[in-house]
């Protein structure tokens, strides 16, 4: 199975992560079930910007993102070449390093 390493962030995973993850679930169900709480206000929906992540290795290895994903990217805080929103990024067959940028844009601040 991949593994998924989150790198540290300031208060999302302070010690960073490290774990296994099934080819064909999403970065951010990966991660939500070993307690990364990533944000993701709109519930996984590919309509907001806040599960925007970086995907310093592996990236190559995900298929590319829709059209709907690429237009929420532009808005992203500390957008990059490697960035693709969480929800919508799924695990293939290669190990990813995920970053977790230091902000985010939500209008809307829920408790998940």
């Amino acid at each position: 199975m991949p593994k998924i390493t989150i790198l540290p962030h300031e208060s999302i995973c302070p010690e960073g992560a490290e774990f296994e993850a099934e080819p064909g679930v999403s970065v951010l169900n990966a991660a939500l079930r070993q307690k990364v709480r990533i944000e993701h206000a709109c519930e996984k929906s590919c309509a907001c910007t806040t599960c925007h992540v970086i995907l310093r290795e592996g990236f190559d290895s995900l298929e590319d993102p829709s059209e709907n994903e690429e237009d929420y990217l532009d808005k992203a805080w500390g957008l990059e070449p490697e960035s693709r929103l969480s929800c919508q990024a799924i695990v293939a067959d290669e190990d990813l390093v995920v970053e977790i940028p230091k902000y985010t844009i939500n209008m809307v601040s829920e408790n998940h």
